[in-house]
């Protein structure tokens, strides 16, 4: 190895070295804070975010954050009903869950994809364990249902979705005892309902339902896009409450957008200080929110 090649590396690690020593004090400021983290989209389905995704958990609980983990799986879940060819109607854009379907959704929820975040994280050199949200009581379910209205009537009808739930209730004691260890919870957002009947819930509202619960310093949202954007296409770094209502008034956040940061809203009311919309397709996107001074999604929180 060249004179020019020694430096050069001394220099790369230099720059490693600095940028952990500047990492310090937002490790240390949370330290022992619970984060809940919900984990899907493309980052879950590329094999390199995920590895990627797994050894940042790992490195957050080496520091002494409490990371919990959330996942989804949809686009898992429409492949194999298509496998098994069984049709999934849609109401107003919203699928129908049927007894035979939540069996699917469960099956791959709390059995494939968890096990595969698991065995991800423990390969890591962390130590991981699957739940979902029946395990430990941990999220009681209700049928979810939505008011609409008829375009040529106008009248409001209530629509049935199904074994599609909502939580009722959190109860984080499952996570309170394993935040005294070693332990990583990663969770399937499958709620058990009053006759023990299983209920699909949105990923994004599980996890900001047990980020209000467990009391989170952070619930942090990976999705497909860099976090809430303006009109412009430029990055929304930072919202309070009040912004988002007129945020929403005006247009700017529209679609999909609406629910994510209403789950958002939903956690920080419920005491979590900050919910953050960011970009899972960035490597290390976790930490570089974090551990850095200025994050890279949007940050909401409170007025």
């Amino acid at each position: 190895m060249s004179n020019e090649d020694i430096l050069h590396d001394r220099a790369a690690w230099l720059e490693r070295a600095k940028t952990l020593s500047e990492s310090l004090p937002f490790m240390r400021q949370y330290s022992d804070e619970t984060v809940v983290i919900k984990f899907g989209g493309h980052a879950m389905e590329s094999d390199d975010l995920a590895r990627l995704f797994a050894r940042d958990i790992v490195l957050l609980k080496q520091v002494g954050v409490n990371p919990v983990v959330v996942h989804g799986g949809g686009p898992q879940i429409d492949q194999m009903l298509k496998r098994l060819d069984i049709q999934t109607p849609r109401v107003d854009g919203l699928r129908f869950t049927d007894e035979a379907t939540v069996e699917v959704v469960e099956m791959i929820l709390s059995g494939k994809i968890n096990k595969q975040i698991v065995s991800a994280i423990n390969e890591a050199g962390g130590f991981a364990v699957g739940l979902s949200g029946k395990d430990g009581h941990l999220i009681r379910a209700r049928k979810l249902r939505r008011t609409v209205k008829d375009p040529d009537s106008n009248i409001e009808k209530v629509l049935d979705l199904g074994f599609v739930g909502e939580p009722a209730e959190i109860t984080p004691h499952i996570l309170d005892v394993f935040q005294e260890t070693d332990v990583i919870p990663v969770i399937a957002p499958v709620g058990m309902g009053p006759a023990g009947e299983s209920y699909n819930i949105n990923a994004d509202t599980a996890a900001g339902a047990i980020a209000g619960a467990t009391g989170a310093r952070r619930m942090i949202m990976l999705t497909d896009v860099a976090g809430v954007l303006d009109k412009s296409g430029n990055l929304i770094p930072e919202m309070t409450a009040s912004q988002v209502a007129g945020y929403i008034a005006d247009g700017t956040i529209s679609g999909g957008m609406i629910p994510k940061v209403e789950t958002c809203l939903d956690a920080v009311k419920q005491g979590v200080e900050a919910a953050v919309i960011l970009d899972g397709r960035v490597p290390h996107a976790v930490l570089l929110e974090l551990f850095t001074p200025h994050g890279v999604g949007t940050l909401i929180k409170a007025d």
